[in-house]
């Protein structure tokens, strides 16, 4: 299972990926976390030690020289386009609770499109968790899902747009739509987050013109725990009952696309 999860930022786009990743392992997933968004705070919401002492594999030089050939924040040159990864989860991956957590970080230098060396490692990086892995990948992204590409797209078995009441939140559902439809994501439904009650959930069932798997309900909880410090599900461990019933539409739906492929 492959998950790609995406949306407006300050939606609870992360919140979500933390409760799905521990209900996935609560079910005997082998789970495996991408922190691809560049306000990277994915490690915090797993509830992982030390979570800021983490190093972005974009800002690993000494890595990234060795396997491309090139030194970062360069561009133009020679360096290979298709450096050696397959060693690098196992590597360099964090681990707690079970949950394995691998953040990505940022390229900084050329724009989002740059051909360096930072960029093709980590697109190669993604390639291989995507395709290879057998692993339940969750990636944590922002809306401009700037880590996939054509070349791993059909790897993603579903895009998850996070929404919360609101028009803006709506608007970027529409863009991530469009985007993921234009790299070949064949699969993409919304996660309601912030949801205050039925009138909430009813708007946004309404206005989506994407299927609507559920929501995270509203908790007073959930904004302590970041005020603490701590990841939300410690506070409010009942939403994972929200959580668990969310990965089983998922399955269902993804196993109702493998029936209609056979």
């Amino acid at each position: 299972m492959k998950i790609a999860i995406s949306g407006k930022g300050g939606v609870g786009k992360t919140t979500l990926a933390a409760f799905l990743a521990r209900a996935l392992k609560g079910k005997g997933y082998k789970v495996l976390c991408v922190d691809a968004d560049p306000d990277a705070n994915l490690a915090g919401a797993l509830g992982f030690k030390d979570a800021g002492s983490i190093t972005p594999i974009a800002e690993m030089k000494e890595l990234i020289e060795e396997r491309t050939g090139a030194k970062p924040g360069t561009m133009g040159g020679f360096f290979k386009m298709n450096p050696k990864v397959d060693d690098l989860p196992d590597a360099l991956a964090k681990e707690q609770d079970g949950i394995r957590l691998m953040v990505m970080g940022t390229v900084k230098t050329g724009g989002s499109g740059c051909v360096c060396p930072e960029s093709v490692l980590l697109k190669n990086l993604i390639q291989h968790l995507l395709i290879e892995r057998k692993d339940a990948v969750i990636m944590d992204m922002e809306a401009g899902i700037e880590h996939l590409g054509r070349a791993t797209a059909f790897a993603v078995d579903l895009m998850i747009v996070v929404v919360e009441p609101g028009r803006r939140s709506l608007e970027t559902a529409a863009a991530v739509k469009k985007l993921a439809a234009e790299i070949g994501i064949k699969k993409v439904a919304a996660v309601g987050c912030k949801v205050r009650n039925d009138q909430d959930a009813e708007f946004l069932k309404r206005e989506l013109d994407i299927p609507f798997l559920g929501y995270l309900p509203f908790r007073q909880e959930i904004i302590q725990a970041d005020l603490e410090g701590k990841p939300a599900f410690e506070l409010a461990p009942d939403l994972l009952v929200v959580a668990e019933d969310l990965v089983s539409k998922i399955e269902a739906m993804l196993k109702k696309d493998i029936l209609m492929g056979a």
